[in-house]
């Protein structure tokens, strides 16, 4: 059974950074894209970045150009999101989805989330 695993969300005040991992394990993630979602509430899910199977320079959302990077360990099955300088409009539930190959729209197997909290 194809799986990913969210965890190190959490509370943050702004200006703080947390490190995001997504586990995967049922798959190779050698082969596989990942990218990171997130869903405020009562706002639309949005992509905030993709890194592909073959590696190359990730995209990202706009809003968090400069402050957020992506990377992946397939040695440890885990692709990570680094966050910093986080603010309150970051406060989302993050999710991280899979997909063969290369980033794109439609992706196979997702993850169930973890909570971010960001606030004073």
């Amino acid at each position: 059974q194809s799986q990913l695993v969210e965890s190190g969300g959490g509370l943050v005040q702004p200006g703080g950074s947390l490190r995001l991992s997504c586990v995967t394990s049922g798959f190779n993630l050698h082969s596989y894209a990942i990218a990171w979602d997130r869903q405020a509430p009562g706002k639309e899910r949005e992509r905030i970045s993709c890194i592909s199977a073959f590696g190359g320079t990730p995209d990202y959302l706009d809003s968090v150009k400069a402050r957020f990077s992506i990377s992946r360990d397939n040695a440890k099955n885990t692709v990570y999101l680094q966050m910093n300088s986080l603010k309150p409009e970051d406060t989302a539930v993050y999710y991280c989805n899979a997909r063969r190959f290369s980033c794109g729209e439609d992706y196979d197997y997702w993850g169930q989330g973890t909570q971010v909290t960001v606030t004073s």
